[in-house]
């Protein structure tokens, strides 16, 4: 198995270099956000090229999961990158390197490289789970109950996501806070997707044998802390404040931040 997930890092590797090009010849790394989940998909999909003896049941669901859930998300990713240009979160981030003419370098190696260890990190769950399941078996019920846990996050992370979507393209809406489907019981429904479908990966790679569980825990546990603490939540909410004001503190006041709840009031 390590042979085969050093290939997939090598896999990954060179895609991102070739990406890293094209964003200095750009002049914008914002792209990598449509990569962050489209690569999770090639890595799913190349562990399951890869099964010693073919893949089982259980390798093809984890990988339809996936899948299904990173090339969705780098699609729509991608598609609003296209739209609303450079990200102003990447252009803070590499505002000095860019002045000092160090670009590429910090590009690559603040950008890239980094995000790669993470995305490589964060789908562990599902390269594991794929290429620990070549056995022509059933699907165990602990995946299936990972699969339910899967659709709840994509419900909430496709829906939401086209919820916003609508709510932004009526001008009417300009200045406004969405408040409205699934945006009136979680502040952020596309993160709180974003975390049960990884979790209910994560359950499917354990029904592969808890052992695999056990090595890639890391992978949920980590974008959990991302979507809530670090450049999650956390980050987005501060620019709301400050662009929204009033209108965004009474949505807060009234919303949970993560977790779906009725509101309050």
């Amino acid at each position: 198995m390590f042979e085969l997930l050093a290939l997939n890092a090598a896999i990954l590797l060179a895609l991102v270099l070739i990406q890293w090009a094209i964003s200095v010849k750009i002049n914008d790394v914002s792209f990598i956000d449509a990569f962050w989940g489209a690569g999770m998909g090639i890595l799913a999909v190349a562990s399951w090229l890869h099964v010693q003896g073919g893949p089982g049941a259980l390798a093809t669901l984890i990988m339809v999961m996936t899948a299904a859930w990173g090339f969705r998300l780098g699609g729509y990713l991608f598609a609003r990158w296209r739209k609303e240009g450079e990200d102003k979160r990447y252009k803070m981030i590499l505002k000095k390197d860019h002045e000092a003419g160090n670009f590429a370098r910090a590009a690559l190696t603040r950008v890239w490289l980094m995000q790669a260890v993470l995305l490589f990190a964060v789908s562990s769950p599902a390269q594991v789970g794929i290429l620990a399941s070549g056995a022509p078996a059933p699907i165990p019920p602990l995946a299936w109950a990972g699969f339910a846990l899967w659709s709840v996050g994509v419900f909430f992370e496709w829906v939401g996501d086209w919820q916003l979507t609508r709510f932004k393209a009526d001008p009417a809406n300009h200045g406004k806070v969405l408040d409205t489907g699934l945006w009136r019981y979680t502040r952020h429904p596309n993160y709180f997707g974003d975390f049960a479908a990884w979790w209910g990966i994560w359950l499917a790679c354990a029904a592969a044998g808890w052992q695999y569980a056990a090595a890639t825990i890391i992978g949920p546990l980590f974008l959990t802390f991302t979507l809530t603490k670090w450049s999650g939540v956390t980050l987005l909410e501060k620019g709301l404040d400050k662009s929204k004001g009033d209108k965004y503190a009474d949505y807060k006041r009234r919303t949970s931040a993560f977790f779906p709840m009725p509101p309050r009031g």
